[in-house]
This record gives C-alpha cells, sequence and structure tokens, in this order.
C-alpha cells in the first residue's frame, strides 16, 4: 500500500488556472506591483507587561536602614561574595554581663552604640570573592591552618576603633597577650590572600574583639574621659579562651 501524499497537483492545469491562483494570492494579502506599502501598525504593550520582570541591569537595591544603618565598603556586584576570615569567641555569661554594664556607661557619652551580636578577632580585611572561588579560598585556609598549634591569649583592655572609610565606630577590647601568636595566624591568612590576588592585613594590626558599634565616628566622644572610665572600672574583662579552632576561621556573607 502506498501512502497518500500530503500535496496534490493536477497535471492538466492550465495557464489561465495558474494565473487565477496568482491573482487569488494576490487578492488575499498582497500588494500589486509598484503600489506604495501600506504603513505599519504596532500596538502599544501593555504596561502590566512591561513590568512583569525586573531589568537584570540594576543592582539589588542599598538601602543602610536596612542593616543599621550600615553603608557598604564597596558596591554590590552579582556573583561577588564579601569575605572576612576571623576567629570566633563564644561569650560566656559573666563576660555578658561586664559588657552590658559598661555599654550602659559608654552609652551615656554615645547613645546609639548598641551591643554586638556575635563576637570574633579578625585576621584579615573584607575582600570580595568569585562565588567559584569560595571553596579552593576555605580549602587553601584549611590547609594553611593545619599545621599552627593551639594557644592561649588574654584581651582585657579597652580601646576605641573606627573603620578605615569613618563610617563606623567601635568599642573593642585589645589583646595584650598572644599578639605574636595571632601575627604568625595573619602571615598564614595573608600568603592565601596573595595566591588569589587579594587584600593583605594591615602591617601593624591592633587584635581585639568588638563589643558595641555605632553609626559615624564618634571616637572624639568616646575617647578621653570616657575611654578612661572604661579602663579604670573595677571589674576588669577576665581572660578569653585560648585559640584552637582550625577549621571555622571564614565567614562568606552576600
Amino acid at each position: 500500500m502506498s501512502a497518500a501524499p500530503l500535496v496534490g497537483y493536477s497535471s492538466s492545469g492550465s495557464e489561465d488556472e495558474a494565473e487565477a491562483g496568482a491573482q487569488a494570492l494576490l487578492g488575499a494579502g498582497s500588494r500589486p506591483r509598484g503600489q506604495s506599502p501600506l504603513p505599519s501598525q504596532r500596538l502599544p504593550v501593555p504596561d502590566s507587561v512591561l513590568h512583569m520582570f525586573p531589568s537584570t541591569e540594576e543592582g539589588p537595591e542599598d538601602d543602610s536602614a536596612k542593616h543599621g544603618g550600615r553603608v557598604r565598603t564597596f558596591p554590590h556586584e552579582r556573583g561577588n561574595w564579601a569575605t572576612h576570615v576571623y576567629v570566633p569567641y563564644e561569650a560566656r555569661e559573666d563576660f555578658l554581663d561586664l559588657l552590658d554594664t559598661l555599654l550602659l556607661h559608654a552609652q551615656t557619652y554615645v547613645p546609639r552604640l548598641v551591643r554586638m551580636e556575635a563576637f570574633h578577632l579578625s585576621l584579615s580585611q573584607s575582600v570580595v570573592l568569585r562565588h567559584h572561588w569560595i571553596l579552593p579560598f576555605v580549602q587553601a585556609l584549611k590547609d594553611r591552618m593545619a599545621s599552627c598549634q593551639s594557644f592561649s591569649f588574654t584581651a582585657n583592655r579597652v580601646k576605641i576603633y573606627t573603620n578605615q572609610e569613618k563610617t563606623r565606630t567601635f568599642v573593642g577590647l585589645e589583646v595584650t597577650s598572644g599578639h605574636t601568636q595571632f601575627l604568625d595566624l595573619v602571615s598564614e591568612v595573608d600568603r592565601v590572600m596573595e595566591e588569589f590576588a587579594l587584600t593583605t592585613f594591615y602591617q601593624d594590626p591592633s587584635f581585639h574583639i568588638s563589643l558595641a558599634w555605632c553609626v559615624g565616628d564618634a571616637h572624639l566622644q568616646l575617647e578621653g574621659q570616657c575611654l578612661r572610665e572604661l579602663q579604670g572600672s573595677e571589674h576588669p574583662f577576665p581572660p578569653l579562651q585560648s585559640w584552637d579552632d582550625r577549621t571555622d576561621l571564614t565567614s562568606v556573607q552576600s
């Protein structure tokens, strides 16, 4: 059995029939030769369709009010991740009680001071990683830290800090023993930074744990009389825990 043809052509057609077919096609939408084309008209696109999909060229809205008034130190770019290497510190209850006492006193000078939500000692500046660098970056840190030995340190000297842009001020506890060991850690972190062509740490760092912060440059209000009163507290901060964790040393944030 033969398949039925998709299109059948008659072998008995004449030239007149061909011309009639051509005229029928012209009548269906073509224009005669020599006639000017009709003006093209486009229907307007509804606003609901125009605003259906946000522009991919626009970056995320940078609203500092949603971040406690904090301002980015560098603009956000899609695919980039802000990265900070640090040693975490888990505060004990006696530490938090003493911190609340000192914070109440400091707030008499700068009422907008607020307590830190978490505590750490920084081993790097804030840098930017491409997304596909994250896993090799963290692995490189772990490899570098694998040979580091645990040590004890003390941080019990109150000191006032500001960030480089002077957009935030911090009340911190400076490390008074263990400084050399922290320098050794920074040396290993700096080598990883150099491998990824990133900024290394400060030349002469002051290792510290930030206790409280506020927006803006408030060091003039906090230094002087306020700082002397905080440093002369009748209940100094106790020595802090030893560093012995070589695995949880990086925070990668969007």
